[in-house]
């Protein structure tokens, strides 16, 4: 009898795609873009993860997705986004904003600061079917309900998180000082990005804008001494081949 292999893969920011132009910065996890390697196009469903630095009043105008899930969470900042259905919205940090592109969305993102560059995360997810109808939500999550323990932000279960066309969470954490375990489910797998500060997942230790890939693991620790704070992904393993 073999026992089962865990892994955690730890992958730098070194690692990551870069696109630094005049207004924008950003880290890409996959490819994306001009930036292609055929070992880095998705993880499971997961098919973007970008880390963005936008100057202030710059950003994405008007463009098209069509059959993708689109989560922002804004880390610093306020995000100005206005789409073709009338939606209109800002977002600030700790607020999560979830897109579902569907049948086809135009939509623009900007900066909404003339002062201060705007920083978030963007994930595309692929849904769980194609031609779904176009929407688009916001939440606002305080604070206090993310310290020291992984507040669910996105799930595809209607609960207090926002609904995602497909089996994949959004937890967002802040530690200070402290702990905190995440139980994984039978065939699951997660990617965790450390949005700031330092942490240790099971011992293995990863600073600002590191990722780990995690598979085969029935739960993690992560710990961390200093304010740190990240975002785990919890996805199926079924769709890791995809």
């Amino acid at each position: 009898m073999h026992a089962n292999i865990t892994v955690i893969n730890i992958i730098t920011n070194q690692e990551n795609f870069k696109t630094d132009i005049e207004w924008l910065t950003s880290y890409h996890h996959f490819s994306f873009g001009e930036h292609f390697h055929p070992d880095k196009v998705n993880f499971g469903h997961m098919r973007v993860f970008n880390d963005d630095i936008i100057q202030p009043g710059k950003g994405f105008g008007f463009h098209q997705h069509h059959d993708m899930e689109i989560v922002t969470y804004v880390v610093d900042g306020t995000l100005e986004h206005k789409d073709n259905f009338g939606n209109c919205g800002i977002i600030e940090p700790g607020e999560v904003q979830r897109m579902s592109a569907g049948t086809g969305i135009f939509h623009s993102e900007y900066n909404h600061s003339t002062t201060k560059p705007l920083k978030l995360l963007q994930v595309w997810i692929r849904p769980n079917q194609k031609g779904l109808e176009p929407s688009w939500e916001q939440q606002k999550f305080l604070p206090e309900e993310r310290l020291n323990k992984m507040l669910c932000v996105v799930s595809p279960k209607p609960n207090d998180s926002l609904l995602i066309h497909q089996d994949v969470s959004f937890y967002v954490c802040r530690l200070d000082d402290s702990e905190v375990r995440h139980d994984f489910e039978k065939n699951r797998m997660g990617y965790l990005f450390v949005i700031s500060g330092s942490v240790q997942i099971n011992g293995m230790q990863l600073h600002a804008k590191d990722s780990a890939k995690i598979q085969d693991e029935q739960s993690i620790v992560v710990k961390s001494s200093s304010p740190s704070e990240m975002m785990l992904i919890d996805l199926s393993a079924d769709s890791l081949h995809l």
